[in-house]
């Protein structure tokens, strides 16, 4: 009887195949352009940047896993980010306005104005987690393709956004002396002696204690256990007594809270609100997801894997750039990583493809093929 073979290391852990692929991309932008990538301040413009993107492709990779997508989330950016910015920027004002109070009523004082911009983030992340429920109703429960019905709701959500802002941007004039800012996005090393200390965000760390608490829902907990059995089969979920119906709502909401953060944190690192918030992040966001290893089929699914793949997205536009190419080869170089990373993790992770290829390769040559 033949021993079973000894898993690799690319197997024994997690999204190693991407890991590998973001180091030596590393390596060699460091090469490359030493200038840039050996200098500590890139690193902490990735880290006020990358927040957002992560959120958003960390929801995508429970989605995706699920054997569902979801196109609406560059809308729940927009209408959340609209929500929150609304509240924070003309709430204080607004309700003095609307309930006819004098200028020296508590309602006009700056305790006021800071607690009515507290209630800015509450209301910006149930409007994420309303849309979202609200998907997930659309797709179990009244049986519309995600890809629909997602793609409807993005039309929907970013036109009530134009409507209830009158098309219009919205400035966080004094946002940085709000303890929103500071608590959300501040810069909590300000006062550090080292000038790019003083430039890590606190985002960051909120990111990450997101990020760790989503990989271990999805590794360790029900919840994510029955995202990925429903990936593999909606009929065989089923079968072993798993709502799927519930499961993919939940799925949909979750994607609509962490849309909504996204939003809330876009909007203060950005002190402006504009009506196109987040369009961008479609494509950069579910090219993460699949580079970091989560299959498109459903059934597998890599927290890790992703928030690399969001890494090597980003670091591709000011490596190139550095390098001393063009921005017209960033999408080039992108779609070229993204196919080179996809196949890498398919024949590495997944021997039984990698024998396939082989024997078919072997055939071809032996038939004169």
């Amino acid at each position: 009887m033949a021993r079973p073979q000894n898993p690799s290391v690319f197997q024994r852990v997690e999204a190693m195949p991407i890991i590998t692929v973001f180091v030596l991309l590393l390596v060699l932008f460091m090469y490359l352009s030493p200038e840039v990538f050996l200098r500590p301040y890139q690193y902490t413009t990735f880290l006020s940047m990358l927040p957002p993107i992560v959120l958003i492709a960390v929801g995508l990779t429970f989605i995706i896993g699920a054997g569902e997508i979801d196109l609406c989330f560059p809308a729940i950016i927009g209408f959340s980010g609209f929500v929150f910015a609304f509240i924070f920027q003309a709430g204080p004002q607004a309700l003095v306005a609307e309930l006819g109070l004098s200028a020296e009523s508590w309602w006009a004082s700056p305790g006021a104005a800071e607690l009515i911009r507290w209630t800015a983030l509450p209301a910006a992340l149930l409007a994420g987690i309303v849309i979202g429920f609200i998907n997930g109703v659309l797709v179990a429960k009244i049986g519309i393709p995600s890809f629909i019905a997602t793609l409807g709701t993005q039309f929907f959500w970013y036109g009530m956004a134009t409507v209830l802002s009158g098309g219009r941007s919205y400035a966080l004039r004094g946002a940085e002396e709000s303890s929103v800012w500071a608590v959300l996005v501040g810069r909590p090393f300000a006062s550090s002696s080292i000038d790019w200390v003083t430039q890590i965000p606190i985002q960051a760390f909120w990111t990450l204690i997101i990020v760790v608490v989503m990989w271990f829902i999805l590794n360790r907990h029900r919840f994510g256990e029955h995202a990925l059995f429903i990936g593999d089969s909606n009929a065989v979920a089923r079968v072993v007594g798993i709502d799927v119906d519930r499961e993919k709502i939940k799925l949909f909401t979750l994607m609509g809270f962490l849309a909504a953060i996204a939003a809330v944190f876009l909007t203060l690192e950005n002190k402006n609100y504009f009506g196109n918030q987040g369009q961008g992040y479609l494509l950069i966001c579910i090219a993460s997801v699949l580079i970091g290893g989560t299959s498109i089929f459903g059934g597998r699914a890599t927290i890790i894997g992703t928030v690399f793949g969001a890494f090597i997205i980003a670091m591709v536009e000011p490596g190139l750039v550095a390098a001393g190419l063009t921005g017209a080869w960033v999408n080039t170089a992108r779609g070229l990583i993204f196919l080179i990373a996809i196949v890498f993790y398919l024949y590495v992770d997944e021997p039984q493809r990698r024998s396939a290829f082989f024997t078919r390769l072997v055939g071809n040559r032996a038939f004169g093929r």
